[in-house]
C-alpha cells in the first residue's frame, strides 16, 4: 500500500480539475462565507509588498492580492493547478514539490514579507518545510497558516494521525484524500521546532455557526 504522502499527491492529481471548478464556482460554503476572507484580511493586515503563496492551487489568492497591488509568487506541486493559475493571469507560479522547497532545488525567491499556506499543510512531517519557509522570509516577515480547526474536526479523536477527506457533498468525480490531523499543541510545537514564534492565533467563525471554521496562525522568525 502506498504511503499516505504518496496517496495525498496522487489524489491532488486526480482531483485537480474538480478542485478548480469547486473553488471558482464558490461550491465550498466555509470558504465562501468565512475562510477566504479570513486569510485575505490576515495578509492585508500585515501590509506586505511581496508574498509567496505556498500550495497556491488554481491561484485565487494570488489574483486577489495582485488586484490590491501586492507582488505575488505562487508555488504548487500539481501541474494542472499551476497551469490553471498561470492561465488565469498569475505570474510567476512555480511547479515544485514541498521536498524541492525543503532541499532548495527550485529557485522560488527569498526575502518575502509574507508567506501564506492556506489549507496547504496536509502531510505529516512539516517541520523541515516550516524551517525552509522561515529561511525565505525577509527581516520582519511572517508566515500565515490557515488550516482546519483541530477541535471542530476531531470527531472525538483528539490525537495526531492520518484522516481521510471523502469530499462527500461536492459534485464531480473526487478521489478520497488522506490528510494529517494535528492537535493545537502539535501545531505550536512544530512552529517552535522550526524556529518560528507564534505572534497571533485566530479562530475564524461564521456568526451563525457554533464552531470555528478554521485555525489561523501567524508566526515570525524567532532568530531575528
Amino acid at each position: 500500500m502506498p504511503a499516505p504522502e504518496t496517496t495525498l499527491q496522487q489524489s491532488w492529481q486526480h482531483n485537480a480539475n474538480a478542485w478548480i471548478t469547486a473553488i471558482r464556482s464558490g461550491a465550498i460554503e466555509s470558504r465562501r462565507q468565512v475562510t477566504d476572507q479570513a486569510i485575505l484580511l490576515a495578509i492585508l493586515g500585515r501590509q506586505p509588498d511581496r508574498v509567496l503563496d505556498l500550495g497556491c492551487g488554481e491561484g485565487w489568492l494570488l489574483r486577489a492580492l495582485a488586484d490590491r497591488g501586492i507582488e505575488t509568487v505562487g508555488v504548487d506541486g500539481d501541474a494542472t493547478l499551476v497551469a490553471a493559475a498561470q492561465a488565469a493571469g498569475a505570474d510567476p507560479v512555480h511547479l515544485a514539490s514541498y521536498a524541492q522547497v525543503v532541499d532548495g532545488d527550485m529557485d522560488i525567491g527569498k526575502g518575502y514579507d509574507l508567506i501564506s499556506a492556506n489549507f496547504a499543510l496536509l502531510h505529516q512531517d512539516i517541520i523541515p518545510l516550516l524551517a525552509a519557509l522561515r529561511g525565505l522570509l525577509g527581516a520582519g516577515g511572517a508566515l500565515v497558516i490557515q488550516t482546519l480547526h483541530p477541535w471542530s474536526v476531531a470527531n472525538g479523536d483528539y490525537q495526531d494521525g492520518w484522516r481521510e477527506e471523502t469530499f462527500a457533498g461536492y459534485s464531480g468525480q473526487w478521489q478520497p484524500m488522506p490528510w494529517y490531523f494535528r492537535t493545537l499543541s502539535s501545531w505550536l510545537t512544530a512552529l517552535d521546532m522550526a524556529g518560528l514564534n507564534l505572534s497571533s492565533l485566530q479562530e475564524p467563525q461564521h456568526p451563525q455557526s457554533p464552531v470555528p471554521q478554521s485555525l489561523l496562525l501567524i508566526a515570525e522568525d524567532s532568530r531575528r
